[in-house]
């Protein structure tokens, strides 16, 4: 089942017995145990019949022995097991037998939730099968990066209000396929907005700590129109702000917008059309592109591209020794604004 699907039984009150909750991302598995934890019970009956565990903290017998008690004095008792893959008999043989003979035989009073986060069983053996047959199974993926303009699109349309495609550009660019922080963001700018309002770059930058003037996208533009004077003072912003513009984060989006460079180099079509289809639709970014594609040709996009991985290695102090962020992304700007010879890079 997915996790709307989870949900919408969830708010019916159609309530099973076990939810085994697993997977890379763990934003919905919080969200399907915080309803649980928030809605199943009254406020007056979750202090005798709601139990909440930490896996690191007990067993499996010790998780089952709370889910075999009969609820007092009301209809079910909720039991929740957070941090589930680290109970330390979970993958054993002895707990898994535990387990199994449970699963196919669960109370019907119980509510036991399991949140089985940054994994998932193997689903070749016997009790991934179990599990899917007697639990309610969720299994979470991690969103690619392609992946969350449409989600921050379809989160906000849930919401009642609408967004236009540069303020889906930053959240999406700026804090990426973090699924927990992109809703917290969202939920932030949605605090003073009414029912089909729409949230702006602008509103974006204001709130989610994005200077106006002096940001990873500002500085790509820079770059672009070989602005170095601009490119620079951004670069002095970001060395004097190391806290709000680290260093990994902008080495990221430089790296991804010069590889979409490179492929639409590489693009047979090369009309604005084809270019706005290959960059999800955002017909508002072709004319960047366009004016990168004639700054920088093949082969000064693949030599950029190497810097970037060089800069990148630099961070992780592989190379370069002990430079710091600001200097490391001094020589890249540099670098990327200065076409350098073959010839002086081969030697």
């Amino acid at each position: 089942m997915t996790a709307d699907e989870i949900l919408v039984k969830l708010k019916n009150k159609q309530y099973a017995p076990i939810y085994f909750l697993q997977g890379e991302e763990p934003y919905y598995i919080d969200l399907i145990a915080n309803f649980i934890e928030e809605k199943v019970l009254s406020e007056s009956d979750k202090g005798f019949n709601q139990v909440v565990l930490y896996g690191k903290d007990v067993d499996v017998a010790t998780i089952l022995l709370q889910a075999k008690r009969y609820p007092m004095m009301a209809e079910r008792q909720v039991v929740i097991v957070k941090e589930a893959q680290a109970t330390a008999d979970i993958d054993k043989e002895a707990g898994i037998k535990q387990l199994e003979a449970y699963f196919q035989n669960p109370l019907p009073s119980t509510v036991l939730v399991f949140c089985y986060k940054h994994k998932v069983l193997d689903g070749r053996k016997a009790f991934a099968k179990t599990v899917n047959k007697h639990a309610v199974l969720l299994t979470t993926k991690k969103l690619y990066d392609n992946q969350v303009p449409a989600w921050i699109n379809s989160y906000i349309k849930n919401k009642g209000l609408q967004i236009n495609p540069k303020a889906t550009l930053l959240l999406s660019e700026y804090i990426g396929a973090d699924i927990s922080r992109l809703a917290n963001e969202i939920d932030k700018l949605a605090i003073n907005l009414k029912e089909g309002q729409t949230i702006s770059e602008n509103l974006v930058q204001e709130n989610v700590g994005i200077s106006k003037d002096y940001n990873i996208f500002e500085l790509q533009t820079a770059l672009i129109n070989q602005d170095v004077l601009k490119a620079n003072r951004i670069v002095n912003y970001f060395e004097a702000n190391p806290k709000n513009n680290p260093l990994i984060p902008n080495i990221t989006l430089l790296f991804s917008f010069f590889t979409k460079l490179l492929c639409l180099h590489a693009a047979p079509d090369k009309s604005e059309s084809a270019i706005s289809k290959s960059l999800g639709n955002r017909s508002f970014l072709v004319k960047e592109y366009l004016q990168a594609m004639r700054i920088y040709n093949y082969a000064r996009t693949v030599q950029i591209i190497h810097f970037i991985r060089v800069a990148d290695l630099q961070s992780k102090g592989i190379e370069g020794g002990n430079m710091a962020d600001g200097e490391i992304l001094r020589e890249l700007v540099f670098k990327i604004l200065h076409p350098i010879p073959e010839e002086v890079l081969i030697n």
